[in-house]
């Protein structure tokens, strides 16, 4: 193995390993923020014995309750490593590695209630507008901060005609989501937006026509489009990066 593979092996590793540890903090997060919109975060566990611990609270395993830690470790240790493998050693991928967990956290939240939550969304779309602008100042990146505007705009303006279109099946927490997404996508360019966002469209098209078939669901059903947003940004970036 020559230098460089060895850099890049060490770099997926090291990003599976930073994927796993930040997965296992996940499930406490999850479970206090899987409420219907008007009730508040959970401030107990099931056996109403109060949070405590790193961050007030927020961060640590969800013993016996909430979604699966060693599962989301290892989905979140996987997405890490695959945008690592296809980013390699650019300046952005320390976005990608800081905004993959809480993407993660995203989807589990919106798959488990239909809620994408205000406090994740609008901090996540902040956080990704002004990584991304400290990543454009460092040598070696392969996007553009422009097109991260840009890009950021146009999807969350899309989202936002869509939720006008059909508010049934739409909610302004996914066009929130969707300006994160946008930033992070039109950091690579317009074609990996589109095909980004695409993707994530056609994903929960497919799921949708999937539940129509097996009777799970009729036309009025409602059910989450985060996850597939997010999962198609995903597609979008491993393109991006690739390309890049």
């Amino acid at each position: 193995m020559n230098g460089p593979e060895a850099v890049n092996g060490l770099l997926v590793a090291g990003a599976a390993l930073w994927g796993a540890a930040a997965g296992v903090l996940l499930p406490r997060p999850a479970y206090r923020l899987s409420v219907e919109p008007d009730e508040p975060w959970r401030s107990a566990d099931p056996d109403g014995r109060p949070f405590a611990g790193p961050a007030r609270g927020w961060l640590g395993a969800a013993r016996g309750y909430g979604p699966s830690a060693p599962g989301l470790a290892v989905l979140t240790s996987l997405v890490c490593a695959g945008l690592a493998c296809t980013t390699g050693a650019r300046p952005e991928l320390g976005v990608w590695l800081l905004l993959a967990p809480v993407a993660v956290l995203l989807g589990v939240v919106d798959r488990g209630v239909h809620r994408l939550p205000d406090v994740l969304t609008l901090p996540f779309a902040l956080a990704a507008t002004l990584l991304l602008g400290l990543a454009s100042l460092l040598p070696g990146d392969a996007g553009a901060w422009t097109t991260a505007l840009l890009g950021e705009l146009a999807l969350g303006g899309g989202y936002v005609v869509l939720v006008l279109i059909n508010p049934a099946g739409m909610g302004l927490g996914d066009a929130k989501l969707a300006l994160g997404l946008g930033a992070v996508l039109g950091w690579y360019g317009w074609p990996v937006l589109l095909a980004g966002a695409l993707l994530g469209l056609v994903l929960g098209a497919v799921y949708g026509g999937g539940l129509l078939v097996l009777r799970r669901a009729n036309r009025t059903t409602a059910f989450p489009l985060g996850p597939f947003m997010i999962a198609g940004s995903f597609g979008g970036l491993l393109l991006g990066g690739l390309a890049g």
